[in-house]
């Protein structure tokens, strides 16, 4: 391997384990302040129980998030200085009003709910929590606007071999951010559902706090199924949005060689990459037309007539991603995210009328079925990132040009094995922390607690 190749793993092993943590701290924070203000309407001991309890577990994410996070900015200047000198006057305006509105914001809030919880009022406490939370969402949409002009950049011009910023409103309102910032909400929303109603079922299958984790589990079920719709929705319209400004990532993500009218959404194919060809191809008819064009009849371009336009528009070179990763990552993305909702689906089924299942096999399922919204991300962003190859900056900058010049191979590999054994032991922090406040479930609250805060130290 060379610089280029060990980079973009480096920065791919990266992206993919911060982005483990990023959905389910958006998701969980909207539901911990859900739940606080239910005890405040209602002061059931019950939801400051389910506060307190998930609260702990939003911390200990968040505090993870914000370590991985990091190592993300310091590698544009470490791997990738030529991405950073050409686009750094644009790429930097979102990450920068991300740090200092949205991050400030979240930060210094969430600071408040867990010191002030004895020194704020009930009101003030549970609007700590909610600004913390609007500060998280925030700062996804600026991170989302930072990337979404690299799939489609807007609002600059060329200078001296530089791109500069002319118009940060244009930036912050790219019809690319205006389609993925709902749906990776969306998927936060199902990420932190799925982790509430494993975990609730985990207790209930124990037949611990029955009574306080019927109420997470239901919770749970219905966001679980609102979100996985809203992911559906929103997945459709970024889509059409992909097709107008990528259609090779979108040819690809079906594996379709040849432009094709009324094409059908592929199921399952074998393809010939080398001669541009499938061999076998399962579809649902009429299915890709309708997803990229909201018509039947709709006409999608193929891989290999954009290949050719693409050449004389851009100059030789292979402007094909790894067709085979980006059609499967795109198919197990949507597999992913289907079964979740289906689990929704069923137990919400399952526990109409206040009822919740008889069986054990439900709380199993639910229990596995955590992981199937993180793979369903990870997958999301593999085939975001990758379906863009060969660009960094798509019609701009290939990511051949953007590496720094001055790396060798040795620096690059001894970074890629030290982070990846320091994630590695993060991980194994991440998750025995998680599982040790799992078991010791909510804790009894102080006698003062009927007019106080969730006690929040741990």
């Amino acid at each position: 391997m060379d610089v280029l190749d060990l980079s973009r793993w480096q920065f791919g092993i990266t992206t993919v384990y911060h982005f483990l943590f990023v959905p389910l701290t958006i998701g969980l924070s909207i539901l911990v302040a859900g739940l606080q203000t239910a005890w405040y309407r209602t002061r059931k001991p019950e939801y400051l129980k389910l506060t307190t309890f998930f609260g702990k577990l939003f911390l200990i994410n968040f505090a993870m998030g914000v370590v991985t996070g990091i190592v993300q900015e310091f590698q544009f200047g470490m791997n990738w200085s030529a991405y950073s000198r050409f686009v750094g006057d644009v790429f930097g305006a979102p990450l920068a009003m991300e740090g200092l509105i949205a991050f400030f914001l979240e930060s210094t809030f969430l600071g408040l709910w867990i010191f002030g919880r004895d020194k704020l009022s009930p009101r003030v406490h549970l609007a700590t929590i909610w600004l913390a939370a609007i500060g998280t969402n925030i700062s996804a949409y600026f991170i989302l606007a930072a990337n979404s002009w690299m799939q489609h950049p807007v609002g600059y011009r060329i200078n001296n071999g530089r791109a500069e910023l002319t118009d940060i409103w244009a930036v912050l309102t790219n019809s690319t951010t205006l389609v993925t910032f709902p749906h990776v909400i969306f998927g936060a929303f199902l990420t932190a559902a799925a982790f509430v109603l494993g975990v609730s079922a985990w207790f209930l299958l124990r037949r611990r706090e029955e009574a306080t984790f019927r109420i997470s589990a239901r919770l749970a079920l219905a966001v679980a199924l609102v979100s996985a719709v809203g992911v559906s929705f929103s997945g459709h319209w970024q889509a059409q949005i992909m097709t107008e400004q990528q259609p090779m990532k979108m040819a690809a993500a079906e594996a379709l060689w040849e432009d094709e009218r009324s094409a059908g959404f592929s199921l399952f194919a074998v393809g010939d990459v080398e001669n541009g060809r499938n061999h076998v191809n399962l579809q649902i008819p009429y299915g890709l037309s309708l997803l990229s064009t909201n018509t039947l009849d709709g006409e999608v371009e193929g891989i290999n007539d954009i290949q050719e336009r693409y050449e004389a528009l851009y100059g030789p070179g292979d402007y094909r991603p790894v067709v085979g990763l980006a059609y499967w990552s795109f198919r197990l993305m949507i597999g992913f995210g289907a079964l979740s909702a289906l689990l929704a689906l069923a137990g919400l089924w399952l526990t109409r009328r206040g009822r919740l299942p008889a069986g054990r096999w439900f709380h199993r399922l639910a229990i596995a079925g955590i992981g199937l919204p993180f793979l369903a991300n990870s997958l999301g962003w593999i085939f975001t990132e990758m379906g863009r190859q060969p660009w960094t900056v798509f019609g701009l900058m290939r990511t051949a040009s953007a590496v720094s010049p001055n790396v060798d191979v040795f620096s690059v590999a001894v970074t890629l094995v030290g982070f990846t054994l320091v994630y590695a032991v993060l991980a194994v922090i991440e998750v025995r922390l998680l599982l040790k406040y799992i078991r010791l479930g909510p804790q009894e609250d102080r006698p003062e607690a009927e007019s106080a805060v969730p006690t929040l130290s741990y």
